[in-house]
């Protein structure tokens, strides 16, 4: 449901800082007023410790701050954010499986992008500006449970459906090219021209990808689509459904 237009909310963001360019606008352009605060790109190297991080930053919200609900800016990022609690101010967080999803606008475009290849290897203006490495594979084989080993897929998956992962997370030729998604609404040609000699100094093709803040300037201006955010209520814990529809849910036993 998108908010009345005449309804200023207060809001908490909570995102990984490989957004703060176009969380910022979005801010500076949101009819609501919105606290940011950034987690370092490196926590999402281990999910543990972003759940931990996440969890921490919600616990601190201060109730006396009147917030009508906190943000979380990410993905599902490998499980990063599965078991995550909403405490006394409700969640709302988008249903993408990473970064990618966020960075491209829509869970459309990325399948249309990275569906036939889980790990691609990609890159963007926040990210590489952030912290050391700015080649990202993406975290949906993680969080699909993609770098288990066959047996282990078989016993989660089933017989068949763990062919059809392990023949896709495995093609002939896995690295093939670096993507770069590339903003239109920010000015990052210089990021782009990075990472292009990175791909020719390995031999890699490189394309670009056209992305859109679509879904960032949504979570921020309050434009909550059910099919596109999943909303945490006070007490509610977020589980993952990992398919590329809904992605997240609330998790039953808290409901």
């Amino acid at each position: 449901m998108r908010q009345s237009e005449s309804t200023r909310l207060r809001l908490k963001l909570i995102a990984c800082e490989v957004f703060v360019r176009p969380a910022c606008l979005a801010i500076a352009t949101s009819p609501h007023t919105v606290d940011p605060t950034f987690t370092e790109k490196a926590a999402h190297d281990d999910s543990d410790r972003l759940r931990a991080t996440i969890q921490e930053m919600i616990d601190r919200v201060d109730e006396t701050r009147g917030y009508d609900a906190v943000l979380i800016g990410m993905g599902l990022c490998g499980n990063g954010i599965v078991g995550i609690e909403a405490r006394s101010v409700p969640l709302v967080v988008p249903r993408a499986h990473d970064c990618c999803t966020l960075f491209l606008g829509s869970k459309d475009k990325f399948i249309a992008a990275f569906g036939d290849k889980l790990s691609a290897e990609w890159s963007s203006a926040g990210y590489m500006e952030r912290g050391d490495g700015y080649l990202r594979e993406s975290e949906v084989a993680k969080s699909l449970g993609l770098r288990d080993d066959y047996e282990e897929l078989v016993r989660r998956h089933g017989e068949e459906n763990a062919r059809y992962i392990w023949e896709t997370i495995h093609p002939p030729s896995r690295r093939s090219e670096i993507i770069f998604i590339s903003d239109p609404d920010l000015d990052d040609e210089a990021f782009r021209a990075e990472a292009r000699a990175e791909a020719d100094r390995v031999g890699l093709d490189f394309r670009v990808l056209r992305g859109d803040q679509r879904l960032i300037r949504k979570l921020i201006h309050g434009e909550w689509s059910e099919d596109e955010f999943l909303r945490v209520p006070p007490g509610g814990r977020i589980r993952g459904v990992y398919d590329h529809d809904e992605i997240i849910a609330l998790d039953s036993s808290t409901s």
